[in-house]
């Protein structure tokens, strides 16, 4: 489904990847201008917080398209029915969800047309417009029992029942916005400003993209412009890197491979990573190398992990490997010296087009978007919690702003979301001494993937 803007002048606009023009750079204009590299602001500091005496060690391990139900419904406290409605002929009906497996559940359509039907305007009925006729194949949970290491680290650590990424849509711009907290390519001039929407450009979505690649730009009230934005080669909002960098931080991010990695590894589409020297240090491949770095100290302050495609809980995969990867993961660290100063979220990028009952808070033109599962596992973890606040990916950026004492990437007049997303802070009680590590069961050993091959395999197409 393609829906056109009638007028790109009165319109604010989100920004995918789905092929760009000005090549080399791109400019915070969408419409050419000066590039300008854009900075954090980092005049005012965040005061550091008790986590900050406790932890020193932030780990985000990023999943594939998953919606909350998909994963955890019926857990106990974590509104997730299981049921959900849909619409047919104009009435709305009641519809059971069914268990799926990993070797037989399709992959949906999960662009962000498609979430914007589902969501309906937050009466979410929509979801049985999905898949093969009479099959309601988006009213489902994958079955329990291949979940068992999610279900441990949920019932040790804590349930984030209340994750929302920042807007509507799949992979691309959920990755973006979990290194920056927005998306966002002009604030000016009015009526701006314009943010990334996330349609692939059947490459990299990168700084290495072919030459004429175009953006996708999704305008207020949801109408979407193919291929009129700029190249994906970003300078016009901060990221994470460069906060971490000026305040002495270190990071990395774990990815199949460093160049043409592809919608996963969104720092390449970043001019000045991509460009810089932390191309070279920060930019970290095989990921498998997340699993030997804490044993050899050689854990960073802050770290993203990104997984292979079997790897990655992605729909269609016919592979139940994720579980088991994260859990070693998970393993790696807590058996390591890092366990006590460690925090590690591990969130879904996107909903993958499965049913959720909850309708995302509409907090600006983007989203927020479809509920994805997240747990949050530390020493300091409360044991057994489902989180009752409402979380979103600048939720994650705001708590390590929070612990290394770092700026704000920027105002939320500006489309940054960590200054006014709620912290995940209170899932954490630094009055309790820090629990002892119990390793996570999985049905496949950390072994497995340390020796996994490299994968040249794409990681996905949206």
């Amino acid at each position: 489904m393609r829906v056109t803007a009638s007028s790109l002048s009165f319109a604010f606009a989100l920004l995918a990847c789905a092929g760009c023009t000005l090549a080399g750079g791109g400019s915070n204009l969408t419409s050419g201008g000066a590039s300008r590299e854009v900075l954090p602001q980092g005049n005012n500091p965040r005061p550091k917080t008790p986590a900050s005496q406790y932890i020193s060690h932030v780990i985000v391990i990023i999943q594939e398209n998953r919606s909350f139900e998909n994963f955890f419904a019926g857990y106990p406290g974590a509104d997730a029915p299981m049921y959900g409605y849909g619409k047919v002929s104009g009435k709305k009906i009641q519809i059971p969800l069914h268990k799926d497996t990993f070797e037989v559940e399709p992959n949906l359509p999960h662009e962000m047309e498609d979430s914007l039907t589902e969501w309906d305007g937050g009466k979410m009925d929509l979801f049985n417009k999905f898949g093969k006729k009479g099959t309601n194949a988006a009213y489902a949970y994958i079955d329990h029992a291949q979940l068992k290491p999610y279900y441990r680290l949920a019932k040790n650590y804590v349930l984030a029942a209340h994750m929302f990424p920042t807007e509507f849509g799949p992979s691309w711009t959920g990755h973006m916005t979990l290194i920056a907290g927005t998306d966002t390519i002009q604030t000016t001039p009015s009526p701006g400003p314009d943010s990334l929407a996330d349609f692939s450009d059947g490459a990299y979505n990168s700084c290495d993209s072919p030459t004429g690649t175009k953006t996708t730009l999704v305008f207020t009230n949801h109408l979407i412009e193919h291929a009129v934005g700029p190249f994906p080669c970003f300078t016009q909002f901060a990221t994470m890197a460069s906060t971490l960098d000026a305040a002495g931080v270190s990071w990395k991010y774990y990815v199949t491979k460093v160049r043409h990695a592809g919608i996963w590894s969104p720092f390449e589409a970043i001019k000045s990573v991509r460009y810089g020297k932390d191309w070279q240090t920060k930019l970290i491949a095989p990921q498998t190398k997340i699993l030997t770095d804490p044993s050899q100290n050689a854990l960073a302050s802050v770290s993203w992990v990104t997984p292979s495609k079997p790897d990655s809980d992605h729909p269609g995969q016919r592979s139940d490997l994720g579980p088991s990867w994260v859990a070693s993961v998970v393993n790696a660290i807590g058996k390591s010296p890092y366990w006590n100063s460690s925090a590690i979220i591990v969130v879904w990028d996107d909903w993958g087009g499965f049913y959720d009952n909850e309708a995302p808070p509409q907090l600006d033109y983007r989203g927020l978007g479809m509920r994805v599962p997240c747990l949050i596992i530390s020493p300091y973890a409360k044991k057994g919690y489902v989180s009752p606040t409402q979380y979103e990916f600048g939720s994650i950026l705001k708590f390590m702003e929070e612990v290394f004492g770092l700026p704000p990437l920027g105002p939320t007049s500006d489309g940054y979301t960590d200054t006014r997303a709620n912290s995940i802070m209170d899932s954490f009680s630094f009055a309790q001494k820090p629990r002892r590590f119990e390793p996570i069961p999985s049905k496949y050993p950390i072994s497995h993937f340390v020796h996994e091959p490299p994968s040249d395999e794409p990681v996905d197409e949206y």
